[in-house]
C-alpha cells in the first residue's frame, strides 16, 4: 500500500505516492502559469490546477497500482487563494493568490472599519492583501454577484477535496490563513463574515488535519486509476504541511524552506497573541499537528536572486552546465569565498514578506569596489537572503519561540555551501534531510494517519524523517557575521526613506 500526497503550489503541483516506510515511489509534476490581465493581479485558473492534480494523480497512481495502490491521499496548498463556485458546480473567478496586490484600499476600509486589534486578538494575523477576507471584499465591491451567486468558496485544498469526494471540508491551518477564521474557537467569525456579505454555509467545515473527509467518488476513482475504498484526507497549508514532512514537531524545532521564497515554520505549543508578532507581521495559526501552533516567516526575494544572477550575469556557467550535464548553481557557489565579504545586500527585489510587509520597498548593495571579485558578489546575495531571515528569528525568540534547530529543505537545501552560510549567519545547526519535496511529504503522513496506519502525524514523523547531515556555525565566522548583522538590521530603515524619494521622482519623471 502507499499514501499520496500532493503539494498545490503557486507555480506547479505535485504528487508524491510513499509506501509505509516513508520511500517514494512514483512522483508527477505539472505548472500552470500565474496570469496577470492588470498591474497588481495575480491569478490562477482554477480549472487548470484542478486538471493539472488530477493527471498528476493518475499518473501516480498508475505507476504504484499493481504494486503498492493508494489508500489514503493528503493534500498540502498554498494559503489564500480561493474558487467561488455557483450551485451548478460553475467556478465563478479566478483564483487570487499571494502576491494579488488589488485589495489594497479594501485592507485600509476593513482595518478601520472591524478594529485591527480585533482582527489581530480573532484571526492571529496582521491585515494584509494576501488575506483572503480583503480579496473577498474586492469581489464584493468589485464584481457583488460572484459573490451573490455562490454555494461555494473554497480553498485549494478543500476544491480537490470537493472534486474528489463530494465533500466540502478545511483544516483548521488552512482557515487560519483567510482571515476569516477565529484561530480561539477554532469556527469562522460571523462578524468578518459579515464585513463582506458571506455565511458560513458557503465555506467548507473545518477540521483538525488528518481527519477523513470521505471516500473518493467512484467515476472519479475510475479516472483516476484508484480503488473506491481509497479515502481523501484533510491536509493542510503547505508551510506547516512541510514542517511536519521535515519532522518540525516540537517546540524549539523549524523548518527552513530554501527556494523560490525562503521560509521557516517552527512548532510551538501555545496560541501566541502578542504585540511583538503582531508588529512584525507573523501571523499565528494552527499547526498540521494537533495541539500545537505555528507562524510563517518568509522572504518574497528568495532564492528569486541568485536565479536572477545566473539569467542575468550567469551565461558562461549556464553553457558550461549544459555541456558538462551539471547543475548551474553548483558552479556558481564554487566561486564563492570562504570568508564573510564586506558587501550588504538589503535583498527586497519583490514585496518584503515579514517582518516588514512593505509593498514597494527599496534593495541595495553596498561596499562594493574595484577589489571585488565575483565570487564575493555571489556569496553577498546569499548573505543578505540570510540576514533577512535571521530578522524573523531574532523576533520569535523575542515573542517566546527561540528556535534551537532548523531542518532545511527544498532546493538550496541540497547544497553544502549555502546551508554551511545559513548556520554560520543564523548560529544554529541545520539538519538536512533525507527528502527535499517537505510538503508532499507530511501530506502523506496525514494520509497515512487518516487511514489508520499509523497512530498519528507525529508518529509517522519519528519513523519516516531520517536527518542526513547537520551543519554547525563555524566559531570564527559566526563572530564576523553577528558584528556584521548588527549594522544590516538597521539598513532597511536607512535605506527606505532614500528608496522613497526615488520612487517619488521617478513617477515624477513619468507623468
Amino acid at each position: 500500500m502507499s499514501f499520496m500526497g500532493i503539494d498545490i503550489g503557486t507555480t506547479g503541483c505535485k504528487v508524491i505516492a510513499f509506501d509505509d516506510r516513508g520511500d517514494a515511489l512514483a512522483t508527477a509534476y505539472r505548472e500552470y502559469p500565474v496570469l496577470s490581465p492588470n498591474p497588481g493581479w495575480a491569478e490562477l485558473d482554477p480549472r487548470v490546477v484542478i486538471n493539472h492534480c488530477k493527471d498528476c494523480i493518475a499518473q501516480v497512481a498508475m505507476e504504484v497500482k499493481n504494486s503498492d495502490p493508494v489508500v489514503a491521499i493528503a493534500t498540502a496548498s498554498q494559503g489564500e487563494a480561493f474558487t467561488v463556485i455557483d450551485r451548478n458546480d460553475k467556478y465563478l473567478c479566478n483564483a487570487m493568490v499571494s502576491s494579488d496586490m488589488r485589495c489594497q484600499k479594501q485592507v485600509q476600509q476593513l482595518t478601520e472599519q472591524l478594529g485591527l486589534d480585533n482582527l489581530y486578538k480573532t484571526t492571529g494575523a496582521s491585515p494584509h492583501t494576501m488575506c483572503s477576507l480583503f480579496k473577498l471584499a474586492w469581489l464584493r465591491e468589485n464584481y457583488p454577484e460572484i459573490l451573490d451567486n455562490a454555494s461555494k468558496i473554497l480553498c485549494f485544498e478543500d476544491l480537490l477535496g470537493y472534486e474528489l469526494t463530494g465533500q466540502t471540508v478545511i483544516d483548521y491551518s488552512m482557515a487560519g490563513r483567510t482571515m476569516l477564521f477565529d484561530v480561539t474557537s477554532k469556527s469562522f467569525c460571523d462578524t468578518i463574515l459579515d464585513s463582506v456579505g458571506i455565511s458560513k454555509d458557503v465555506l467548507s467545515q473545518p477540521v483538525p488535519s488528518g481527519t477523513v473527509v470521505g471516500k473518493i467518488k467512484p467515476d472519479i476513482g475510475e479516472q483516476l486509476n484508484l480503488s473506491k475504498d481509497v479515502i481523501v484526507v484533510a491536509g493542510g497549508h503547505d508551510q506547516p504541511c512541510g514542517a511536519l514532512g521535515a519532522g518540525a514537531v516540537e517546540p524549539g524545532v523549524a523548518i527552513y524552506a530554501t527556494g523560490t521564497v525562503e521560509c521557516i515554520c517552527p512548532a510551538f505549543e501555545k496560541l501566541l497573541l502578542s504585540d511583538t508578532l503582531r508588529k512584525s507581521n507573523l501571523a499565528t495559526y494552527h499547526h498540521v499537528v494537533e495541539g500545537l501552533y505555528t507562524t510563517v516567516a518568509f522572504n518574497l526575494t528568495g532564492g528569486n536572486l541568485l536565479r536572477w544572477f545566473r539569467d542575468e550575469f550567469g551565461a558562461e556557467e549556464n553553457r558550461q552546465a549544459k555541456d558538462a550535464g551539471k547543475d548551474v548553481y553548483d558552479l556558481l557557489l564554487r566561486q564563492i569565498p570562504s570568508e564573510p565579504t564586506n558587501i550588504f545586500v538589503l535583498p527586497h527585489f519583490t514585496p518584503t514578506g515579514t517582518p516588514h510587509f512593505d509593498t514597494s520597498p527599496t534593495s541595495a548593495i553596498l561596499g562594493l569596489d574595484l577589489t571585488t571579485t565575483r565570487g564575493q558578489f555571489i556569496k553577498a546575495l546569499l548573505e543578505g537572503i540570510t540576514y533577512e531571515m535571521n530578522l524573523n528569528v531574532e523576533i520569535l525568540a523575542k515573542a517566546g519561540n527561540e528556535i534551537k534547530e532548523l531542518r532545511a529543505v527544498g532546493g538550496g537545501a541540497k547544497s553544502e555551501i549555502w546551508m554551511q552560510l545559513k548556520s554560520d549567519i543564523i548560529g544554529l545547526p541545520i539538519v538536512s534531510l533525507n527528502i527535499s519535496e517537505a510538503g508532499c511529504f507530511g501530506a502523506a503522513m496525514l494520509a497515512a494517519a487518516g487511514a489508520g496506519v499509523v497512530s498519528s502525524p507525529k508518529e509517522a514523523a519519528k519513523m519516516w524523517v531520517k536527518p542526513s547531515r547537520t551543519f554547525t556555525p563555524n566559531k570564527k565566522n559566526l563572530d564576523v557575521y553577528s558584528k556584521k548583522y548588527d549594522i544590516y538590521r538597521n539598513l532597511y530603515y536607512a535605506i527606505k526613506p532614500v528608496g522613497s524619494k526615488m520612487a517619488k521622482q521617478t513617477r515624477l519623471i513619468a507623468t
